[in-house]
């Protein structure tokens, strides 16, 4: 008896847990289909949308989308050089700006918001020459640069270029239409360069 004791308390012991394979399979619940992952937004959707948009409110905000990843360069360095450059723009040590500025376009010489950003330093340093030049390259790398075609069209018109200026100012709002300073432009341009209406 003494032999069978430890055993009945082994089997005892055992019968306390659950032995998987006696149980009813539970049947298993389908697996949930998981959502295709939304799709990136490109920067053509977001001129899409800002062609498209139904009030200025609207488009000042997909503009501010579009602006924001015109900032971002894909390299950390030359973004934080920008960054500096905005800085030292802002406090008006225009020729640290440039300095910087000309350091971020040795390093992503086909970023078009750097071409611009040292256009803006170089208007305001009254290098208008200088300003138009750099105008150009930005857009030639992207022709929807909204902000480069409406600087492009101020130092048209401070130099009395009123045909050209008009045409930029209306490349503008090709591209974004909703925007009412430069609309408030043309309609004052239209009759000085293209006549009176009859």
């Amino acid at each position: 008896m003494r032999f069978f004791a430890p055993l009945l308390t082994l089997s005892l012991s055992l019968a306390a847990y659950p032995i998987h394979a006696q149980e009813p399979a539970r049947p298993e619940a389908p697996a949930k289909e998981q959502p295709p992952a939304p799709k990136p937004v490109t920067l053509d959707d977001l001129f899409d949308r800002l062609s498209k948009a139904g009030s200025e409110r609207e488009a000042e905000g997909i503009a501010k989308l579009i602006e924001r990843r015109f900032a971002r360069s894909g390299s950390d360095t030359a973004d934080l050089l920008l960054a500096r450059a905005a800085e030292a723009f802002e406090k008006k040590n225009y020729p640290l700006s440039i300095e910087l500025l000309d350091r971020v376009l040795a390093l992503q010489p086909n970023w078009a918001e750097a071409w611009y950003r040292r256009a803006t330093v170089f208007y305001q340093i009254d290098d208008p020459v200088g300003a138009m030049a750099d105008l150009s390259r930005a857009l030639k790398i992207e022709p929807r640069h909204f902000n480069a075609w409406t600087g492009l069209g101020h130092i048209l018109m401070a130099s009395d270029d009123k045909a050209r200026a008009l045409e930029a100012y209306r490349r503008v709002l090709t591209i974004n239409p909703q925007e009412e300073k430069i609309q408030t432009i043309v309609k004052r341009l239209v009759p000085e360069v293209d006549g009176q209406d009859l």
